[in-house]
């Protein structure tokens, strides 16, 4: 039978030889998740003997990653911020790089302000919860095309014991919705060009929701579309923040000045790498 530290070596080796991007990583997030052994356990107790289940479990677990499934579809759940959300195929696995839109709302909206808060494509819930779990007087309305998404993200919201300050609407982004209506809009809309998405990773290409990465021929029609919209459901003063590609700040920016934002700029993230359009509504702007 093998202990801890066997099994997570040779899961590495197996991971490895598939072409996984982190090997280790990877193999001990699910010898975590078989055993119920945390981190520090695998170090300090390295000789612990998996039981027959735990092991069959981890197996199983390390033959679908080796295929390439994305660790949070076979696990169930992925982190994002500060927050633990539940993860299915129905929606885009939360990314490290899609916290650079936090860092853009958080330092606009002190923690004790009641503000209103859309998120457009909510998918999983990931953007709009980690910002209800450190803003408590916020409220927030999520909205996507997916009803299989929002299932996800409702769950989420109940899981983390936000649904009282989180509404979710099943629609076409924007349609529907009065003008002036939010202080604040966040977004991670689907920006691949068609042609690029075969040539991404097998984890994103196969296993991701196609409608959540497919922004047609230049990646940029969800943003054509969007970026008035954004305004008119802004109230005057109002901030968005947009997820982008990371070669399309100038064309989204261009965008967002073209329907009238003030103060457009782009945020990069912990990668340096162009990650987050944001600016705000004219407050003088009467909606007139």
């Amino acid at each position: 039978m093998s202990t801890l530290v066997s099994a997570w070596k040779t899961a590495q080796t197996t991971l490895k030889a598939a072409g996984v991007d982190q090997p280790s990583i990877d193999a001990r997030l699910m010898l975590e998740a078989a055993t119920g052994a945390s981190r520090m356990e695998i170090l300090t107790d390295p000789y612990r003997e998996l039981t027959a289940e735990q092991q069959a479990t981890f197996d199983d677990y390390i033959a679908r990653r080796a295929r390439r499934q994305p660790v949070s579809h076979i696990l169930g759940r992925k982190g994002f911020w500060k927050i633990m959300l539940s993860v299915t195929p129905d929606v885009l696995t939360p990314r490290p790089d899609t916290e650079s839109i936090l860092d853009v709302v958080l330092p606009a909206f002190p923690e004790t302000m009641t503000f209103s808060l859309l998120d457009l494509g909510v998918g999983s819930g990931a953007i709009m919860l980690a910002i209800l779990a450190e803003r408590p007087a916020a409220k927030a309305l999520g909205i996507d095309s997916s009803s299989e998404a929002l299932a996800v993200a409702r769950e989420n919201a109940a899981n983390l014991d936000l649904n009282n300050r989180a509404a979710f609407l099943h629609g076409d982004w924007t349609a529907g919705l009065g003008d002036a209506s939010f202080d604040a809009v966040v977004s991670n809309p689907p920006y691949i060009p068609t042609a690029d998405i075969e040539t991404l990773d097998p984890e994103v290409r196969d296993h991701e929701p196609r409608l959540a990465l497919d922004g047609g021929p230049d990646g940029l029609d969800a943003y054509r579309l969007l970026a008035p919209e954004i305004l008119r459901v802004l109230k005057p003063g109002g901030l968005f923040a947009v997820e982008i590609g990371h070669d399309q700040s100038a064309a989204v920016e261009a965008l967002f000045k073209a329907a009238g934002a003030d103060a457009v700029r782009t945020v990069k993230d912990l990668a340096e790498r162009d990650r987050v359009v944001t600016g705000f509504k004219n407050p003088l702007e009467t909606g007139v």
